[in-house]
C-alpha cells in the first residue's frame, strides 16, 4: 500500500469543494494507495514540471508528486489547478 501525504493546501482545497466532488476524491485517493495504474486515475505528467495529475472527475484534478511510495497530495480543483502548478 502506498503512503498518502495530504498537504495543508489539499486539505484547505478539499473543504471549498462540493461533497459530492470530496466523495469522489476520497474514491480516487483509495485506488491511489491500492493501485496507481486503476484506469479512472487516469495518472500523467503535468510537462515541463515535475508534478503529475489525476483524474477525480472529468472537471476536477488531483495535483501530486511522488516520492518512492509516498504521494504528496498538493491541490486539487477544477481543470485549471493544473496552471498554478505548471508555472512553479
Amino acid at each position: 500500500m502506498n503512503e498518502i501525504i495530504l498537504t495543508h493546501r489539499l486539505k484547505d482545497d478539499f473543504k471549498s469543494l462540493l461533497p459530492a466532488i470530496q466523495k469522489k476524491l476520497k474514491k480516487q485517493i483509495k485506488f491511489l494507495a491500492e493501485n496507481p495504474k486503476h484506469p479512472s486515475l487516469q495518472i500523467h505528467r503535468i510537462v515541463g514540471t515535475p508534478y503529475w495529475e489525476f483524474y477525480v472527475d472529468r472537471s476536477y484534478r488531483c495535483i501530486f508528486r511522488q516520492e518512492g511510495n509516498a504521494y504528496y497530495l498538493l491541490g486539487v480543483g477544477p481543470h485549471n489547478v493544473i496552471n498554478e502548478f505548471a508555472r512553479k
